[in-house]
């Protein structure tokens, strides 16, 4: 397990291709991983399990050369075949499962919604928490009322050592205030999107407001 110190990233890339304004993701993440992003979950909930594997495989080399960190938002079965560093799995998902299917050294990153949520991800063993949504944004209005940071104060506390993210709408701006309530980084989707898909200047500009919130990426 690692403790919040050694999780090798503090933004936590979330894909959505089709904010990229019909950029292909590669690019788009070749965009990001130039200008430092070191942490990504790709994240692309409306493709089936092929289609979602050979956008990993396409996605592969960018990420592997700029040396980041990906976990893939499916089954634990296609993250291994895909030679993924990382799963990432639901607030209901199995832990322990995961664990005997691709082993020790892999990541897994699990979902949470709320203070319970999180206190079971740490006792199942997962390796980092991403607690959400902390604010309002369109992307997570499914998952229900922003849980606001009093609530992230606690949930990282609950699951202390086990590094918590927030995520749903931490702009750079909100960035801060969730590192102040105690989560070791947060998790981003649209500004990033969006900033890949405008080129590089967007994405080393946000990147650096993020970087400078989160005291490194």
């Amino acid at each position: 397990m690692l403790s919040k110190d050694s999780l090798p990233f503090r933004l936590y890339g979330v894909t959505d291709r089709s904010r990229l304004g019909g950029r292909p993701l590669a690019e788009a993440l070749e965009v990001l991983g130039a200008q430092g992003l070191r942490g990504v979950q790709l994240r692309e909930k409306d493709l089936d399990e092929g289609a979602l594997e050979a956008l990993a495989a396409a996605c592969r080399p960018v990420l592997d050369r700029w040396r980041v960190v990906w976990l893939v938002n499916g089954p634990a079965a296609l993250a291994e075949r895909a030679g993924a560093p990382g799963v990432h799995v639901t607030a209901s998902g199995d832990v322990a499962a995961v664990r005997s299917l691709l082993g020790p050294n892999r990541l897994v990153g699990q979902s949470a919604h709320g203070v319970e949520d999180v206190r079971a991800a740490a006792r199942g063993g997962a390796d980092f928490v991403v607690v959400g949504p902390v604010f309002a944004t369109p992307s997570k209005a499914a998952c229900g009322e922003p849980l606001g940071l009093e609530v992230l104060r606690a949930a990282c506390a609950a699951a202390d050592p086990v590094p918590v993210f927030a995520i749903g709408g931490v702009t750079p701006e909100r960035a801060r205030a969730c590192r102040s309530a105690g989560a070791a980084g947060v998790a981003a989707q649209g500004p990033l999107m969006q900033a890949a898909a405008a080129g590089a200047a967007a994405a080393r500009d946000v990147l650096a407001r993020y970087a400078d919130a989160l005291g490194g990426l």
